[in-house]
């Protein structure tokens, strides 16, 4: 975890948190001096330095392949992620309810600006050396779930959640100024996911998928500015919740494609061509993997993501804020559709 405006992410302890995170925390070896909550997670300060404390639901697997995975790599010569805390009893987590907990260093640093293009450059290069990492190591000792080949049945079912939106609206008897808007947009992104699709198939995705069974290989899957830690020019990645077995342009993809809304790159391929390229540098991607990389980047998954959020969670915005997120999408359609003749160029002129 990071300390840059941390401020912005603390929020009160209730009464309950506390009471249970100090039972947890008096199953371990350390004297707990202050509990300040970050995000999802606890940044402890104790009389061994700081630690994290983390909460997962219903499984312990996280913790377990979390600390798997960083032995590994340290024994791999890796030594850039937080390591785990041991129990008193010599365990991993602790169980409390349905809740399981663990701990892990407090990686003392800055979160990444992914805004500055050679700080992202950095990044990738050091996402480029986590994924060789990765694979000098025996992944079947974790249990993670196996997301190749599984590509093309994300995007349909994303595709069907498309149409369900549609009928959802049409049923309506009074629609509101998002409903309308969103609506009006639907078949142009339900149109480029399908092209996304084709993309995908006319790609050597499963050639690529097979080849990245026999391996194994391992992505982060959460590859973002609040998951890379800056600590002494070295660079740090944290919480490995997320890790499963899928092609790496899997996290360069989803990383890109987030970069892309961000006011400093607005869907520039020259931006994103120099993020390739540097990762490009230390883990050599093929052109294979580009021609799948851009199905990944071109798949409309932020529309889809905001109906599921209005249609399906319900989730509790203001319309005004439904809207704006609706006009920060649609406001980047021509660019991106610049972005794919630029980025279709680049693989006819690629050299493997």
């Amino acid at each position: 975890m990071g300390d840059r405006k941390i401020v912005q992410y603390i929020d009160e302890l209730t009464d309950k948190e506390k009471v249970m995170i100090k039972k947890v925390l008096g199953k371990y070896n350390f004297n707990v001096q202050e509990i300040t909550k970050v995000r999802s997670a606890y940044k402890i300060t104790t009389d061994l330095g700081p630690v994290c404390l983390k909460k997962i639901r219903h499984s312990q697997k996280k913790a377990i392949n979390g600390n798997i995975l960083v032995e590994e790599l340290e024994r791999n010569g890796f030594y850039y992620t937080a390591k785990f805390y041991k129990t008193k009893g010599n365990y991993l987590f602790v169980k409390d309810k349905k809740m399981f907990f663990y701990v892990t260093e407090w990686i003392e640093g800055e979160e990444c600006d992914l805004n500055d293009i050679n700080e992202a450059c950095n990044c990738v290069k050091f996402l480029a050396k986590f994924h060789i990492a990765t694979s000098k190591i025996d992944t079947r000792k974790l249990k993670v779930k196996n997301n190749l080949k599984n590509w093309p049945r994300i995007f349909n079912n994303n595709l069907s959640d498309l149409e369900r939106y549609k009928k959802i609206i049409e049923k309506k008897r009074i629609k509101s100024e998002f409903d309308t808007q969103y609506e009006s947009y639907i078949d142009s992104f339900y149109n480029r996911g399908v092209a996304a699709i084709q993309l995908l198939n006319a790609s050597d995705y499963y050639l690529l998928s097979r080849r990245a069974g026999e391996k194994r290989t391992l992505c982060h899957d959460s590859f973002y500015y609040q998951n890379i830690i800056k600590k002494d020019n070295e660079y740090y990645i944290i919480d490995l919740d997320s890790i499963i077995i899928d092609l790496h342009i899997n996290d360069l993809g989803k990383l890109i494609r987030r970069l892309m809304f961000k006011k400093a790159y607005q869907w520039d391929f020259d931006k994103a061509k120099i993020l390739i390229e540097a990762y490009s540098e230390i883990n050599k991607i093929s052109k294979s993997e580009l021609e799948a990389m851009l199905s990944m980047i071109a798949f409309p998954h932020k529309f889809w993501k905001l109906g599921k959020k209005r249609y399906l969670k319900h989730k509790a915005w203001s319309e005004t804020k439904y809207i704006n997120k609706l006009n920060k999408l649609v406001r980047y359609d021509n660019l991106q559709q610049k972005f794919l003749e630029d980025y279709i160029s680049y693989i006819n002129a690629y050299k493997d």
